[in-house]
């Protein structure tokens, strides 16, 4: 191996140096410059030593004397990191076969903070409905946490990440907990790992959330003081965007000139329109919601049911027959 942890290294693209921190595989290590850790290939690495030799000296001229009153004040330059949300990273690491190809061995999982503000989240991943691994810890701002590897032919028992999330310290105006799962196909995994080495990148990730949500207003019910007062909280409703008894998921329902999205991508705008209305349905204390996700290849459907079992405001849901939708509706019942 090239290199060793410990080594001092020059990143070709930005000029940089940094340091060997860990050595994935004979193509790949993690880096370290400026604080922040992330792995490359070797072959987008060299050693700094020829760039410092072959470097010009600069001359300066010789400096006149200047007089404290006559100093310009240094223009001062402010820098700032650019948010981009939450992500889940993914990075297989490769190995050779009997044939000599590279094929994959196992996945390393990150998660990537790339916001201002630090987490508390609880973290487990199932295979096939059954929990695997569980964790709990922080993650800092634009920082990353390495959760845990993943043997590359586990991935096709239909892995679900689930996290939950919460804001440190408390915010009163954001949610006190978000909970955002997360799944992939073993065909989408492969096309993504196909897209990384067309690019020569060392990773792919997605993202679980862009901004951490606002707390929604709740309802304070109606109840009469020591002299016999009631209170209004009619004012409290009008702040509240209205609620809907009937939700249609229909991506062409929700969007124009989504043609060119994939089925991921449809999936998590019909899922982030679901979770609105839902928490809607709460803040207003409706009794029953009427979700339309239709039928096709029961996706949505699952999807939606897996999230409902995690709600303790729901009593009870159901995937019937309806007269209006047939059996592409799921109605779902709530207790207070």
């Amino acid at each position: 191996m090239k290199y060793q942890v410990g080594d001092t290294i020059l990143i070709l693209h930005s000029n940089e140096e940094g340091e060997v921190v860990e050595i994935i595989n004979e193509k790949m290590v993690t880096v370290e410059v400026e604080g922040v850790q992330f792995p490359v290939y070797t072959d987008q690495i060299d050693f700094p030593y020829f760039k410092r030799f072959t470097e010009k000296k600069i001359v300066f001229p010789q400096k006149q004397k200047v007089y404290v009153d006559n100093l310009k004040k240094e223009a001062v330059t402010k820098t700032s990191k650019v948010s981009s949300g939450m992500w889940l990273s993914f990075l297989p690491v490769f190995d050779k076969d009997i044939f000599d190809d590279d094929v994959v061995e196992k996945i390393k999982i990150h998660l990537i903070n790339q916001t201002a503000g630090t987490y508390y989240f609880s973290y487990d991943i199932k295979f096939k409905g059954s929990p695997n691994f569980e964790l709990s810890n922080t993650v800092l701002p634009f920082n990353e946490f390495y959760l845990h590897d993943i043997p590359f032919e586990e991935m096709n028992d239909s892995p679900k990440f689930e996290f939950d999330f919460s804001l440190m310290p408390a915010d009163k105006k954001k949610v006190s907990h978000f909970e955002t799962p997360f799944k992939i196909k073993a065909k989408q995994l492969f096309q993504r790992i196909e897209e990384m080495k067309l690019k020569n990148e060392p990773t792919f990730s997605f993202l679980l959330f862009e901004e951490y949500p606002d707390k929604i207003e709740e309802i304070i019910p109606e109840y009469h003081n020591a002299q016999g007062r009631l209170y209004d909280v009619s004012r409290i409703k009008e702040k509240l965007a209205p609620p809907r008894s009937v939700v249609d998921l229909h991506i062409e329902k929700l969007m124009d000139n989504w043609q060119s999205l994939s089925n991921f991508e449809i999936l998590t705008i019909q899922l982030r329109e679901f979770e609105k209305y839902y928490h809607l349905a709460v803040v207003h204390q409706q009794p029953n919601l009427i979700i339309i996700h239709g039928v096709g290849t029961g996706k949505l459907r699952n999807e939606i049911h897996e999230i409902l079992k995690t709600k303790k405001e729901v009593r009870t849901f159901a995937n019937q027959y309806h007269n209006d939708f047939g059996f592409g509706s799921t109605e779902i019942f709530f207790q207070y």
